[in-house]
C-alpha cells in the first residue's frame, strides 16, 4: 500500500496477465488505500470469482472437466501439479473449504458486512495472484504450453427483458430511504446497498449486481428463517454447519418435508423471477455466472441491473412497517410494484415452449412469401399439375383430430373447415391468445416437465423444420433462375413446390397440438400411472415425427415423398390417439 500506483503496475503488470483481467487487479490498490470497507468487499468479491475462473483456464491445460465447486479444483492434484501443493495449500487457507476463512463464499452468501474483512486479506490476495503468475510463467516456459482462456458468458435475449420501467433519478432517491427504513436491510449491511445504488447511477452495472445480489441473499433469508420460524438457520457461515442459501429459501419444502412458508408470503410472481433470474437453466443465473467469474464486467447489461434493482425495491417496501412512507413516494414506485405483480416466467420449460411456438408460427408465415419459379416450357408446367396435392390424402384426418381436440369449446377456435383455417390469420391470432395465457410454473411436478420436456423438443424441432424448407426454396429458386440446376435436383425442387402446402397445414396442426396439450398441462397429474405412460408415449412419437422431419427436409437430404409419406402416417397416430382418448 505504501508503492505509487505507477510503481506497482510496473512490478505487478506482468504477474498479472494470466488472469486475463489485469486491470481489475491493478485498481484493486485504490480501494485498499481508501480503506472503503465496501470498495475492498467489492473488490474481493470481483478478485476471488475471477480467480477462480483463471484456476480452472489452468487446469484445462492438462485436465478436461473443470471441477464446479471452487473448493474441488483447489484441491485438485493437476493445479499442485503446476503451482506445488504448499502453494495450493495457502490458496485454501483463503478461498477454500468451509474449515478455512473461506473468503469467496461468506462474501458472495451477504454473511459479512463491509468492515468484518480485513484489508490485509485482500492485500494477501494480490501478492497470491501475483505469486501464481510468477510460477504459471516458468512452468509454461518450460513445458512450451499456452495458457488459453475460456470465453465469457454473454447475456441472450436481452431484448425481451421489458417488463421493469427505467429506474429515474427520482427512484433511486425513494429507493435510498426505503433502505433506511426496511426491515429487509440488516443494519450493519446499509453501506452496501447504498453503493448499488451509487454504482448504477455511475453505469457501473455489474458493480450494482455483484452489491445487490448477496444483499438479496441475507434480506431473503432472515424472511425465510422468520416465517418459517427457524432462526437458528439465520446462523453465519459456520465451518460445521451448512448455511442457508438461495438453495434452500426457493425450495418446496423445508430439510424436514414441511412445507416452505415464503412463497406463499411473498406470492408466486416474485418467487416466479427469482427462480428465472437465478435458477432455471435457460435463464440468466446472473448469481452463478458473476460469482464463477465467467462475465467480462464492463459489458454487464443495465437491463439485467435495472431488473435486480427494481426488484429489490418492491422487496424492500414489501418488508416496510405500515404507514411509514409518503403517499407520494409510493406513487412514483407504483410502475415497478406493477411489474413484479404482473411477471410470469420468462425461462421455465412452459414459457419456452410458449416462446417457440410463436416463433415457430412467425417462420411458418414467411412460408406465404417464398418465390414461385415461372416455368416455361409445357411440360414442366404439366409435371406440377400432375402431381396432385397430398394434402388430400390426409386432409379427413385433420378434421377428425381438431374436432376430436375439442377445439370448438374454445372461443379462439370457431371456424367450420378446420383444414383451410389452419393457413389463415385467424388460426395465428387464436395461437398468439394460447400463447399469452398464464401457466403455474412453480414447483412443477416430475409428471409435468417431463411432457413439457418433449412438447419442448417438439416446437423445436418444428422451427428447425420450417428454416429447413425456407433455405432450401431460397436456394433451389435463385438456381433455378441462373439454369444451374441439374435434371434430378430440378425435379427434387419440383416435389418440394407440390409439398409445401402439405407440410405447413401438418406444421400448423403440430404447433396447435403442442399449445393446446401445453395449456391443460397440469391435468395430466390426474392420470393413471398407465394411462400416462400411454400420453407421454404419444408425445414421443410425435417428437419422433418432427425429428425425422428434420433430418428429411434438411439441405442435404430433401426427402420430400418420404416427408409426405412420413406426415400422413402420424396424422394417422395422432387420430388413433385421440379417437382412444377422447378426455385428452
Amino acid at each position: 500500500m505504501s508503492m505509487p500506483y505507477e510503481k506497482y503496475e510496473e512490478t505487478f503488470h506482468n504477474r498479472l496477465q494470466w488472469t486475463n483481467n489485469c486491470e481489475l487487479f491493478l485498481t484493486a490498490l485504490n480501494s485498499l488505500k481508501s480503506l472503503d470497507g465496501t470498495k475492498i468487499s467489492l473488490h474481493l468479491m470481483k478478485i476471488t470469482s475471477c480467480l477462480e475462473r483463471s484456476l480452472g483456464d489452468v487446469y484445462l491445460m492438462i485436465a478436461k472437466d473443470c471441477p464446479f465447486l471452487l473448493r474441488d479444483l483447489l484441491a485438485s492434484q493437476e493445479l499442485a501439479k503446476i503451482f506445488s501443493q504448499t502453494v495450493m495449500d495457502v490458496l485454501r487457507v483463503f478461498l477454500g473449504s468451509p474449515l478455512s476463512l473461506n473468503l469467496r463464499n461468506i462474501l458472495w452468501h451477504g454473511f459479512v458486512s463491509p468492515y468484518e474483512i480485513p484489508p490485509k486479506y485482500c492485500s494477501m490476495l494480490l501478492l497470491l495472484t501475483a505469486g501464481l503468475g510468477q510460477l504459471l510463467q516458468s512452468w509454461l516456459t518450460n513445458t512450451e504450453m499456452v495458457l488459453v482462456h475460456r470465453p465469457y458468458f454473454v447475456f441472450s435475449n436481452l431484448q425481451e427483458m421489458t417488463d421493469f420501467p427505467d429506474l429515474s433519478e427520482k427512484v433511486l432517491s425513494v429507493a435510498k430511504s426505503l433502505i433506511e427504513k426496511s426491515k429487509f436491510v440488516l443494519a450493519h449491511m446499509v453501506p452496501f446497498w447504498i453503493e448499488a445504488i451509487t454504482a448504477f447511477r455511475q453505469g457501473r452495472y455489474g458493480d450494482c449486481a455483484i452489491f445487490l445480489l448477496p444483499q438479496l441473499e441475507t434480506g431473503l433469508r432472515l424472511a425465510f428463517t422468520t416465517v418459517n420460524g427457524c432462526p437458528e438457520r439465520m446462523l453465519t457461515a459456520e465451518s460445521n454447519s451448512l448455511y442457508t442459501t438461495f438453495d434452500e429459501i426457493l425450495a418446496k419444502l423445508l430439510n424436514d418435508e414441511s412445507s416452505n412458508r415464503l412463497p406463499g408470503t411473498l406470492g408466486e410472481p416474485v418467487m416466479e423471477f427469482l427462480w428465472d433470474m437465478l435458477s432455471h437453466q435457460e435463464g440468466p443465473r446472473v448469481r452463478d455466472h458473476l460469482s464463477h467469474g465467467e462475465i467480462q464486467l464492463c459489458q454487464f447489461p443495465k437491463q439485467i441491473a435495472c431488473e435486480l434493482l427494481g426488484f429489490s425495491i418492491v422487496l424492500l417496501h414489501k418488508h416496510l412497517e405500515q404507514d411509514s412512507f409518503h403517499t407520494e413516494d409510493i406513487a412514483e414506485l407504483q410502475p415497478i410494484f406493477d411489474a413484479v405483480e404482473s411477471y410470469q416466467s420468462r425461462y421455465h420449460t412452459i414459457a419456452l415452449v410458449q416462446t417457440q411456438v410463436l416463433k415457430c408460427c412467425e417462420s411458418l408465415q414467411n412460408w406465404d412469401l417464398l418465390p414461385i419459379p415461372s416455368l416455361g416450357h409445357p411440360n414442366e408446367t404439366k409435371e406440377l399439375q400432375d402431381n396432385v396435392d397430398p394434402t388430400l390424402s390426409f386432409h379427413s384426418e385433420i378434421e377428425q383430430i381438431i374436432s376430436l381436440l375439442h377445439l370448438q369449446e374454445n372461443a379462439c377456435f370457431t371456424h367450420e373447415d378446420f383444414s383451410c383455417w389452419l393457413q389463415t390469420d385467424k388460426w395465428l391470432v387464436s395461437i398468439k391468445e394460447l400463447c399469452r395465457k398464464n401457466i403455474s410454473t412453480l414447483y412443477c411436478s416430475r409428471l409435468v416437465l417431463e411432457a413439457v420436456g418433449v412438447l419442448h423438443k417438439v416446437s423445436t424441432q418444428c422451427y428447425q423444420v420450417s428454416a429447413n424448407v425456407l433455405c432450401t426454396s431460397q436456394i433451389r429458386y435463385e438456381q433455378w433462375q441462373n439454369k444451374t440446376l441439374r435434371s434430378r435436383q430440378r425435379q427434387n425442387y419440383q416435389r418440394l413446390l407440390c409439398s409445401i402446402r402439405s407440410l405447413s397445414t401438418a406444421l400448423h396442426l403440430i404447433l396447435t397440438i403442442v399449445i393446446v396439450n401445453l395449456n391443460n398441462i397440469h391435468s395430466i397429474c390426474e392420470k393413471a400411472h398407465l394411462e400416462y405412460q400411454k400420453y407421454l408415449k404419444y408425445l414421443k412419437s410425435i417428437l419422433q415425427y418432427t425429428e425425422n422431419m428434420s433430418t428429411c427436409t434438411s439441405p442435404e437430404k430433401n426427402r420430400w415423398d418420404e416427408a409426405i409419406q412420413m406426415t400422413s402416417r402420424i396424422m394417422f397416430k395422432i387420430k388413433t390417439f385421440y379417437e382412444n382418448n377422447k378426455a385428452m
